[in-house]
């Protein structure tokens, strides 16, 4: 029996209430679907650990997330601590440090969630974004001069390498070459960022003569922005830079219907360094500790991560749960225009399971 060593980051705010109906629903699959045993090993690390030690997680706190086969991560941020700490000091350095290049984003309209799309219909739109994860606008490279002062400069960098672009552009190619339009978009902005996005646009024309049988084009972010709400059924996949990508991701998930169904996967697919696995929404620290958050998000990163862990049956197994459940409509939390609480999807996720 194959033996998963996972770790689990809980994180701030909903974070942890997600999170906990995630490893609920991941259990139950693979305990009814896949001949696996995952060991969970559960890590405070929070703005309430910072608050207590200085930092966001211990001095050797990388060395132990490296054994591990995938990490589930909830969220992390805090009114009462800056961004540059929570973020800075965690979540953005793991993504770097075990080099997790490819952010895998998907879309998809379930049956029973309200569009805000007019005229949309259940699996009409479906879409998975590749973002580029570890260097581009998110690289933190810059500086100030003058802080405090009427003659402050701030300067930040993006950084584009051959190398970065390449192999989010393949790993793109690659999955658009197993889905049945076979249809690749890159995003871009080259007509304004003539060198980095100059770079992008120059891996993209490299690499697409290596897929031909991959319909493939290139659009510039303002027209794709536009495009993901006048007609977002005409995407397959999307592959884009660390920047476009985040914010095009959060467009995908409002328009099928909530950022409380928007799953995420920081992959390394070489499997040298342990993958991470988060829903795209934050802390929301203002329904923190009040069961309203919506923990399919959750449920949906955990689905990709058992199919990075090569438990396939388990993965189709919650999708098909989470289908079930919102086509019926019974459990339905806030942002789904119901009542239900965190614990009470969970509950539906799991009895779909068995």
């Amino acid at each position: 029996m194959a033996v998963h060593k996972i770790a689990v980051i809980g994180g701030d705010g909903i974070g942890p209430e997600v999170i906990d109906q995630a490893v609920r629903a991941t259990e139950a699959a693979v305990r009814k679907h896949d001949r696996a045993e995952l060991k969970w090993n559960h890590l405070p690390w929070s703005t309430a650990y910072y608050k207590q030690h200085g930092r966001m997680l211990p001095e050797d706190g990388w060395d132990q997330l490296a054994p591990h086969d995938a990490i589930l991560f909830g969220a992390v941020g805090d009114p009462s601590v800056p961004d540059k700490i929570t973020v800075h000091e965690l979540l953005l350095p793991m993504r770097r440090k075990f080099d997790q290049y490819v952010n895998l984003r998907p879309a998809y309209l379930f049956a029973g969630v309200p569009c805000p799309l007019v005229g949309k219909k259940p699996g009409e739109i479906d879409m998975l974004v590749f973002r580029e994860n570890t260097e581009g606008e998110y690289a933190p490279v810059g500086g100030s001069l003058y802080p405090g002062t009427e003659n402050q400069i701030a300067i930040q960098t993006g950084v584009f390498t051959w190398k970065g672009c390449e192999r989010i552009l393949r790993a793109a190619f690659e999955a658009a070459r197993k889905r049945p339009r076979k249809k690749l978009t890159s995003i871009t902005k080259s007509n304004a960022q003539v060198y980095g996005l100059g770079l992008w646009d120059d891996v993209f024309a490299a690499v697409r003569k290596d897929y031909t049988d991959v319909e493939s084009s290139s659009l510039l972010v303002d027209a794709a922005a536009m495009d993901f709400v006048r007609k977002p059924e005409t995407f397959d996949v999307v592959v884009a830079s660390n920047l476009f990508g985040d914010i095009l991701t959060d467009l995908s998930a409002a328009v099928t219907g909530s950022i409380g169904l928007a799953s995420s996967a920081n992959v390394n697919p070489t499997k040298k360094f342990p993958s991470m696995f988060e829903p795209v929404h934050g802390s929301a620290p203002d329904i923190a500790g009040q069961g309203k958050a919506n923990p399919l998000a959750a449920v949906l990163s955990a689905a990709l991560m058992l199919d990075h862990l090569g438990l396939a049956k388990s993965a189709t197994a919650v999708r098909d749960a989470v289908s079930k459940v919102l086509a019926e409509g019974k459990v339905k939390t806030p942002d789904l225009g119901g009542t239900s609480t965190t614990t009470q999807m969970g509950d539906a996720v799991v009895e779909a399971l068995k």
